[in-house]
């Protein structure tokens, strides 16, 4: 009897203790989301004040994602939908600062598609060089949007260093990063340059800034930030990769996912190569009635295909980074200081635990070394930046 007592009090016991594990963890992520919400205001609030306070904002929408192990992201509107910024101290102030342009002033409103209003200079006399004209408001174009870019890079280094450590829920190894990049990969290339802006920093050097330990001038030369713009030059041996993984990932050669569409990519200057991969697991042949291609298996219901899907994972991603270091290496433009990214989203499988998005970046030296013998498999493996996106 005794010992059927003792059973009962250590089974109740447990089901006391383990809610609590439960309630803190449940009270760590609302403590997160909450942190997350602040810092997206707080950042808002710098980049308007960074573009001019007597301005009205349409469509600077930030969005802050914690992955765990990584850090938190806030992404800033892409470079092709950057918010509409009025002046709403006069019909003379529409539009970031002038811009002037061989002693002419153009003013702009920035639109949510990236395409400027029609500039409005004074009309000289008889004045009809349409093609001078068009060169003219495409180098204020790029002026306009240069000094747009360098805004939100400054609104974003003073976010991180100032208040990064609003997010007190992060680890010391993990960073906060403001980026313009879209978590999700971009398939559709436009005529025209493209920018990519990242500021990132880490929580223990935000931490070692705030005990005194670093100088704001030594925290800001530790923080990574790229501004860059793409190149429209191809690359032979750039379209030859391009090339390879379209293959490598067709449904007949793969044994995990495969592509949809085209592999593409962009150049970006003094940065790297960045390339775009949409995943694909399984075709729906009827209702709820899927076929693996890659597998050869067929006639799956909903619960088998993601089950399927999800043991695929770890075997693609382990496969993406010794494909990445086989292939990657025969790059020659590829600078030692630049970096080769494959931006991937991945097969939808809703409750499968996978994430949504990968992000593999090496970099062109170990990619030199591992392609020249210096370095082993094993070590440049270990080389590849890992960032994996939220949990679908």
């Amino acid at each position: 009897m005794k010992t059927i007592i003792n059973f009962w009090i250590g089974a109740m016991m447990a089901l006391v203790v383990q809610p609590k594990g439960a309630i803190a963890q449940s009270a760590n992520s609302e403590r997160m989301n909450r942190d997350i919400e602040v810092a997206e205001n707080v950042l808002s609030t710098l980049i308007k004040h960074e573009m001019g306070q007597d301005r009205a904002f349409f469509g600077l929408d930030i969005k802050g994602s914690y992955q765990p192990g990584y850090g938190v992201t806030f992404r800033l509107p892409p470079d092709y939908t950057m918010p509409i910024v009025i002046s709403i101290a006069g019909q003379d102030k529409v539009g970031v600062a002038p811009v002037v342009v061989d002693g002419m002033t153009y003013r702009y409103s920035i639109t949510t598609d990236g395409s400027p209003d029609k500039p409005r200079p004074p009309e000289p006399e008889g004045y009809k060089m349409k093609e001078k004209m068009k060169d003219k408001r495409k180098l204020a174009t790029d002026s306009v949007r240069a000094v747009y870019n360098e805004q939100m890079i400054k609104a974003a280094t003073d976010f991180i260093l100032d208040y990064g450590d609003l997010l007190s829920q992060l680890g010391p190894d993990e960073k906060i990063t403001v980026t313009n990049q879209s978590d999700r990969p971009r398939f559709y290339f436009d005529s025209g340059k493209r920018t990519r802006i990242s500021v990132e920093g880490s929580r223990g050097d935000l931490t070692a800034l705030k005990q005194g330990k670093l100088t704001r001038d030594q925290a800001l030369k530790k923080l990574k930030i790229v501004n860059t713009e793409s190149v429209e030059t191809r690359e032979p041996d750039l379209e030859i990769l391009s090339s390879i993984f379209s293959r490598l990932y067709h449904p007949d050669v793969s044994k995990t996912y495969f592509i949809e569409g085209n592999v593409y990519y962009e150049r970006l200057k003094d940065f790297g190569a960045v390339y775009y991969m949409q995943m694909m697991s399984s075709v729906e042949r009827d209702p709820s009635r899927f076929y693996l291609p890659t597998q050869n298996i067929d006639n799956l219901d909903q619960k088998e295909r993601d089950k399927k899907v999800a043991a695929l994972y770890p075997a693609f991603e382990q496969e993406m980074k010794e494909n990445i270091l086989e292939y990657g290496r025969t790059l020659k433009s590829l600078k030692d200081n630049e970096s080769l990214v494959f931006n991937i989203s991945l097969t939808k499988c809703t409750g499968c635990s996978i994430p949504g998005t990968l992000e593999l970046t090496v970099n062109g030296s170990v990619l030199k070394e591992f392609g020249s013998g210096k370095m082993d498999k094993t070590a440049a493996l270990q080389k590849i930046a890992v960032k994996r996106g939220a949990n679908q």
